[in-house]
């Protein structure tokens, strides 16, 4: 896993053709709004999370993310354990996102 500032994150995830987004919030965060593209799937959801990560391709680039950082360290610590290459943690999360935004409904 890398941590990645809002920067960094947004760079390279341009130039990244391999790119996956995974938003790994609830649905009632998603609903919030979130970034566009993103896989949506719950860490919270335990075995479902570990069942919906194991059809993932593993040659893929996953940029992670959750509303603060926290949770999608924990997911990246995870796909790593799996043996997935690169998994990308979004430092602050999608609070200091500045990004563009789908489904906002503020």
């Amino acid at each position: 896993m890398k941590e990645l500032s809002q920067e960094e994150w947004r760079d390279q995830l341009k130039e990244d053709s391999n790119a996956v987004i995974l938003d790994v919030r609830t649905d009632e965060e998603i609903e919030e709004g979130f970034i566009p593209g993103a896989k949506k799937i719950d860490i919270y959801k335990g075995q479902g999370f570990i069942d919906e990560i194991d059809k993932l391709d593993k040659s893929k680039n996953y940029y992670i993310y959750c509303r603060s950082g926290k949770r999608s360290a924990q997911a990246c610590s995870i796909l790593d354990q799996k043996e997935f290459q690169n998994t990308y943690n979004l430092q602050g999360g999608f609070m200091e996102w500045q990004g563009e935004v789908e489904g906002d409904n503020t």
